[in-house]
């Protein structure tokens, strides 16, 4: 589902199942830097120490690509938000994503559980990036932000 609210263009997603796992040293080739815990579902979430490690690290994608979950997130504590990320997905041909909503359906839940809040106001870290309101409903998370039109297509079939 999703809705508008004057500039914010809000989806409801699920909130997955994060499991703690071990912290790998390959993880630590993968990011460029040691993650100081790590949780997956999906999609694998690695918190580092500080909101300037995810912002100036050059992951290697080759090695990302060898490491757990479909998607490898990055995140930390922010100083001006409540968490600050990084999306990388070379698994999918995409090697960072520039503001990924279906990540923070993981990196939110984690810092709602982390900082006991319902509402966490993220930023994505990626060249482009963007900022991510995200609200925690029950085992469900309303994800707004912004957003820029940028390709209008028609989708034609013929019956036969």
């Amino acid at each position: 589902m999703k809705s508008r609210a004057g500039r914010l263009y809000e989806m409801d997603f699920p909130i997955y199942e994060l499991k703690e796992i071990p912290v790998t040293n390959a993880m630590e080739q993968a990011f460029g830097a040691r993650p100081t815990k790590a949780v997956l579902g999906l999609d694998l979430v690695c918190i580092f120490s500080s909101e300037e490690v995810v912002r100036n690290m050059t992951p290697d994608q080759t090695f990302l690509a060898g490491i757990e979950g479909r998607i490898q997130n990055t995140t930390a504590h922010g100083t001006e938000t409540d968490c600050v990320s990084r999306s990388f997905c070379p698994k999918l041909g995409i090697a960072e994503d520039p503001v990924c909503g279906s990540a923070h359906c993981r990196i939110a839940a984690f810092w709602a559980k982390e900082l006991c809040k319902n509402e966490i106001y993220a930023y994505q870290a990626s060249k482009r990036g963007g900022y991510l309101h995200c609200r925690m409903k029950g085992n469900r998370i309303a994800i707004s932000g912004e957003a820029a039109l940028v390709v209008v297509s028609e989708i034609v079939a013929e019956l036969q």
